[in-house]
């Protein structure tokens, strides 16, 4: 069995030059990450088009991911590496700055009337915490609760229910532009707090536009899951800022629930964040990272992220490579049949429309055909990935082929669970193009003649529509 479960790993120094980037596709690599939070719009541009040019010389579907910074509040440059008492007192002032010795800077103007005397604030993913002591008329008291290192410009967070930033920022909005204009595949939107902000985003819709992977982090997130769900194209289980906002303890059922609920709606759900972090340093992963990568495919996770761990590690593409053998270890004692009958009992939430109404019928129809009668393969023909992902939530055995004349649709299909995606000059009449994907999937060694296949698609040229499933023999 093929790894079904997808890899994205985020490219940084550590990573971006041509020969690393060319062994971590070889190990397994499926998304490019490139976080705009660091280095400048045209650092960023700069490796996007090397990203491109890399991948252009294999024979690898990558996609590239441009996530955005979002309103991130950043403590200001430590010059160097600084150990932090726990018990140790300093002030936290607004301002752009450089921190000194007893007065810490926050790039946030509004520091002094949304942070309250009492507040807990977490640098970083956790490894300092601050709480807050006192409110001074220019700046406040803090005290180092759990002590740690910090270095250049960490983050600070702020509980979000109290931040007056949009989301998307301008700032997003001005890399966004750029990077769409560049060709973009996807982009992540950070502290997405409602549905709205997923659509302030105004691109347009996928394959035309990226697919707008929404980042869960916030506590009005969580309450607003649904909705935002359904706005975006795929959904970030980011367990860094999630786990700040909300009780640790919460966490991993928060995990499986979003993974569930964004599945059964047909997006894509990653999950990111601390996934392999002793890679950094070290050539192989602790045990109970290991166990967290594999928990994280059993609880039906379409893609899995890899952050500092390839952006800044010693061994990029060893890190992808050990991912990727936890991963496909996973998929195969994943629990295919417990998790259709789970979603088609439990998840298929009210349809949207009479064409997602047609959808979860024939999508759940091709599931139960594709396993009674042991189809080899499901090909699935679609211009924007749509049908795809719609049979893909159901976690098929059988592997999933997707057909489309659309290049980005093609990239985009690399972070589909289970999905092979492969392109097709166009989509023709029901029969034609029926021929024309058996003959593609026989050629490429997908199929042999003489198996039953799947192959599903839709009637009509409407995306959203999948209302024509087939069980033939192929020739």
């Amino acid at each position: 069995m093929n790894r079904r479960t997808k890899i994205i790993a985020s490219i940084g120094p550590a990573s971006d030059d041509e020969a690393t980037l060319k062994d971590m596709i070889e190990a397994g690599m499926d998304v490019a990450r490139i976080n705009l939070s660091h280095g400048t719009l045209e650092d960023g541009l700069e490796r996007y088009r090397r990203i491109r040019s890399v991948v252009a010389t294999t024979e690898a579907n990558v996609a590239i991911l441009a996530d955005l910074p979002g309103p991130k509040i950043r403590l200001g440059l430590f010059e160097e590496k600084r150990h932090l008492d726990t018990g140790a007192e300093f002030f936290l002032t607004p301002g752009d700055g450089p921190c000194t010795k007893d007065t810490f800077t926050v790039d946030y103007d509004s520091l002094l009337g949304d942070v309250l005397v009492g507040d807990r604030l977490i640098v970083g993913d956790g490894s300092v915490v601050f709480q807050v002591t006192d409110s001074l008329p220019d700046k406040l008291k803090i005290k180092v609760q759990y002590g740690g290192s910090v270095m250049g410009k960490p983050g600070l967070h702020i509980p979000s229910e109290r931040l007056k930033l949009d989301t998307p920022t301008n700032e997003d909005l001005r890399l966004l532009d750029a990077f769409v204009t560049a060709g973009i595949d996807m982009v992540a939107l950070s502290f997405v707090r409602s549905a709205h902000d997923v659509r302030r985003v105004g691109t347009e819709p996928a394959p035309r536009g990226p697919l707008v992977v929404a980042k869960i982090e916030t506590k009005a997130a969580v309450e607003n899951l649904d909705g935002i769900i359904l706005a975006s194209g795929a959904v970030m289980v980011a367990r860094g800022d999630l786990g700040a906002e909300l009780s640790l303890h919460e966490l991993p059922h928060l995990q499986k629930d979003i993974i569930a609920r964004c599945i059964a709606l047909g997006r894509p759900a990653i999950t990111a964040t601390q996934m392999l972090e002793s890679m950094i340093t070290a050539p192989a992963p602790t045990r109970a990272e290991a166990s967290d990568v594999a928990n994280a495919v059993f609880d039906g996770t379409s893609a899995v992220m890899l952050s500092a761990e390839t952006a800044v590690g010693n061994d990029p593409a060893n890190v992808v490579s050990t991912m990727a053998a936890i991963a496909k270890r996973a998929d195969e004692e994943f629990d295919y049949e417990g998790w259709a009958h789970h979603i088609k009992r439990d998840r298929l939430i009210e349809p949207q429309s009479v064409d997602s109404a047609v959808t979860d019928v024939m999508t759940m129809a091709t599931w139960r055909a594709a396993m009674e009668m042991g189809v080899k393969a499901i090909l699935c023909i679609s211009r924007s990935g749509f049908t795809v992902r719609a049979i893909a939530r159901f976690r098929p055995k059988a592997p999933i082929l997707g057909f489309s004349p659309e290049e980005r649709t093609v990239r985009q299909l690399s972070m589909s669970w289970g999905a092979t995606a492969i392109k097709i000059d166009r989509i023709e009449s029901n029969d034609e193009s029926v021929r024309n994907v058996l003959n593609i999937a026989k050629d490429e060694g997908h199929v042999r003649s003489g198996d039953i296949v799947a192959v599903l698609g839709g009637s009509s040229a409407t995306i959203g529509a999948t209302d024509t499933l087939r069980m033939v023999r192929c020739p």
